[in-house]
């Protein structure tokens, strides 16, 4: 059957709850009081019991798995309603108070491509009632929203239980790093084979070259990869006609800018004019791990305070504490082999969510 275009306001009204004045809140005790950006998380503040019940009495409420929609600030975000029976709402969380021609589950998925009538405003911008009852929506028959909205909601669902599992493996990874790696004589967990004392060194006693890069992005041509953090976070590579220095063995810091000490390793191109490279006299990987676990306190205390540049003398005060070279290779194995679970449960992810924009972006009209 061919789908209906309608306006929201066709099957229903807009429903708010009365707005809620800060000397009508606390901070501590009562009925917890929301706002969009948290809602269902720690409350913004609260309102005495009293007022809640005066006014849930005599205005709108929502019920269970109602779509609540941000009127302003995040304009358009939606949100679905799980029943909670004590709690209060911004007068700017609106929801469409409709009749039983619209399935909820289609809405939540429409609601992500729609493009709302008429936001008004011109300093803070409001997405008005009139607005969203003007806002022009297309519809099947019920049967077939209820399998539209389905199909996106499960695909929702692996993608928040996929996001769940990179979330694991990240602790996991915090975990082993704090547990196997260690600026002390010993880290708080050890294979058993390995007995002796770390030694601490200095960054610059084991390393064997160190280059600053030199290579720009005008060089143009065809000799080289172009090491630059567009590159090295994950854009596409752009080549240059300069020499190739560094090797995926090598360890890359971002020397200048915003990030300032971020640390790189595995590429293979030539070297930004940013950038650092360090050729380790042992594990690269493990030299890799240890940086990475201690990027904040490079961050906090190895850059200038003003324009941010990762101090001179970095190498030569920077501290790596290291055990035998088999035991950085057991360590550094075990968490590389961490990190490409984690690359490999990211890149799912990104392969749900693109197939759920495809299927956003053509099952509806």
């Amino acid at each position: 059957m061919v789908w209906e275009q309608r306006k929201l306001g066709d099957y229903g009204s807009v429903a708010m709850n009365k707005r809620i004045f800060k000397n009508q809140t606390n901070t501590n005790s009562g009925v917890p009081f929301y706002k969009i950006g948290t809602f269902g998380k720690k409350a913004d503040a609260f309102i005495s019991k009293k007022l809640f019940e005066e006014y849930r009495k005599k205005y709108p409420y929502p019920k269970k798995g109602d779509l609540l929609i941000s009127a302003s600030g995040s304009i358009g975000r939606v949100i679905e309603y799980t029943g909670q029976q004590a709690y209060y709402q911004d007068s700017n969380i609106v929801w469409l108070n409709h009749n039983d021609n619209l399935e909820n589950i289609y809405l939540k998925a429409y609601y992500q491509i729609i493009h709302w009538s008429g936001i008004e405003g011109s300093t803070i911008k409001r997405l008005y009632n009139k607005n969203i009852l003007n806002t022009k929506i297309y519809v099947p028959i019920k049967d077939e929203q209820f399998k539209v909205g389905t199909i996106i909601d499960q695909i929702e669902k692996l993608i928040t239980l996929q996001q769940r599992k990179v979330t694991l493996f990240k602790q996991l990874k915090g975990s082993l790093l704090d547990s196997l790696i260690s600026g002390k004589d010993t880290p708080l967990v050890r294979f058993n084979e390995f007995k002796s004392k770390w030694t601490l060194f200095t960054l610059k006693d084991i390393v064997t070259k160190t280059i600053k890069g030199s290579a720009k992005a005008e060089m143009h041509g065809k000799e080289s990869i172009y090491l630059d953090t567009h590159y090295l976070n994950g854009g596409n590579p752009s080549m240059v006609n300069s020499p190739t220095n560094v090797s995926s063995n090598d360890i890359i810091i971002l020397w200048d800018g915003s990030q300032a000490g971020k640390v790189y390793h595995g590429f293979t191109g030539a070297l930004g004019s940013t950038l650092k490279s360090y050729t380790p006299k042992y594990s690269s990987d493990y030299l890799f791990q240890y940086l990475k676990k201690y990027q904040n306190k490079i961050f906090a205390n190895y850059r200038t305070p003003n324009i941010p540049h990762v101090i001179k003398d970095f190498a030569t005060v920077f501290k790596v504490n290291l055990p035998s070279t088999k035991e950085q290779i057991i360590i550094s194995s075990l968490l590389k082999t961490l990190d490409v679970q984690i690359t490999t449960e990211n890149t799912s992810v990104n392969h749900l969510k693109n197939i759920k924009q495809f299927l956003l972006q053509n099952m509806f009209i």
